[in-house]
């Protein structure tokens, strides 16, 4: 069986989750952890800036890796720091310098970082012969295809259901899946039709949203 990595895109970093969490003020534990030396897990710290989508998307990509020695099967997507394990910790300094940098294919403050460790993943993942690396994202533009693609070609898969839903759809598609055990069909990106018409809604399903709650409410705003 094939060696199965996922990369999860970023958070939103500059918005109003961002200032929430930021906050000196504030006084609920993801805040406090944040503001403190050893800071909070990356991927914790992004389901709260994110919401539903970036929830699914680390609970999806946990249950489905297959990961190899050498390489983690989970990697998160950041704005200037390339991939990085959702167990990484991050504090106030990693959000600030997050929230200043464009997710944009031509920053190179972002694109050089992610293509160094892409390459280096790549390099790790081709002693192995059989492996493939799947994106839960955006996949209708270019700022993390164009990268990915250069460096996995078609090695680099997306959900075919991505296709057509917005965010929110997406990551209630990828926690029912996780509830079900149930994998999805990926499809090389090389060359694939990444822009559909929207599919139907998915039939409501009592306590999805518990699996986005969290100790700060606020509406959900989207990520990448």
């Amino acid at each position: 069986m094939s060696a199965r990595v996922f990369l999860l895109s970023p958070a939103h970093c500059g918005g109003e989750r961002a200032r929430l969490v930021l906050r000196p003020q504030a006084s609920f534990d993801l805040a406090r952890r944040v503001r403190a030396p050893e800071g909070a897990p990356l991927g914790e710290v992004f389901s709260f800036l994110s919401g539903l989508y970036f929830r699914g998307k680390l609970a999806y990509a946990s249950s489905f890796a297959r990961p190899t020695p050498g390489v983690d099967g989970v990697h998160v997507i950041t704005p200037c720091e390339g991939l990085q394990s959702p167990s990484r910790r991050v504090g106030v300094p990693h959000l600030l310098r997050y929230a200043k940098v464009d997710i944009a294919s031509a920053d190179r403050r972002y694109r050089d970082p992610l293509m160094r460790d892409a390459l280096s993943m790549r390099e790790s993942l081709e002693r192995l012969g059989a492996w493939e690396v799947v994106l839960l994202g955006s996949v209708a533009s270019s700022k993390y295809v164009d990268v990915l693609t250069e460096i996995f070609g078609d090695r680099l898969l997306f959900p075919a259901d991505f296709v057509g839903r917005g965010d929110m759809s997406r990551g209630g598609l990828l926690l029912r899946c996780v509830r079900e055990g149930r994998e999805l069909e990926y499809r090389p990106l090389s060359g694939a039709s990444r822009r559909g018409s929207r599919p139907p809604r998915l039939a409501p399903l009592p306590g999805i949203l518990r699996d986005a709650t969290f100790d700060a409410p606020m509406r959900r705003e989207g990520p990448a």
